[in-house]
């Protein structure tokens, strides 16, 4: 009874910073591997608008700029963190994370043509 009621607190604040940083992590990961286009063409429109704007504000254009994309990029993945973790979805209780938990298990065996002919033969 004793192990039980200390176990309880292991989903405390710790369980929700631990859950609210494994998202973050993720997001981040996620939008910059899959989304490396759209970090393309958010740069470039990025350089576009703070050489636009250099004429109208010559000394914060640049620091404007990068920080409209940087805290959008940072907004992005906060927000969506927040939410998950304040409706008690934890990153390794998704399926789709398997290798988040390090638990990750091959379930498919690769088969090649010629293995009925070479894979009983012993050296």
């Amino acid at each position: 009874m004793v192990a039980a009621q200390l176990s309880v607190p292991a989903r405390g604040s710790q369980f929700w910073i631990r859950g609210f940083l494994l998202w973050m992590f993720t997001f981040l990961v996620c939008f910059l591997v899959v989304g490396f286009p759209a970090v393309v063409v958010l740069t470039a429109i990025a350089a576009l608008a703070s050489v636009v704007l250099q004429a109208v504000m010559p000394i914060s254009a640049v620091l404007l700029v990068s920080g409209l994309v940087f805290g959008g990029l940072i907004l992005g993945s906060v927000i969506p963190s927040a939410l998950l973790t304040l409706r008690g979805v934890h990153p390794q209780e998704v399926t789709w994370l398997p290798w988040l938990n390090g638990n990750t298990e091959i379930t498919v065996t690769s088969r090649f043509a010629a293995c009925p002919l070479t894979c009983e033969l012993d050296s």
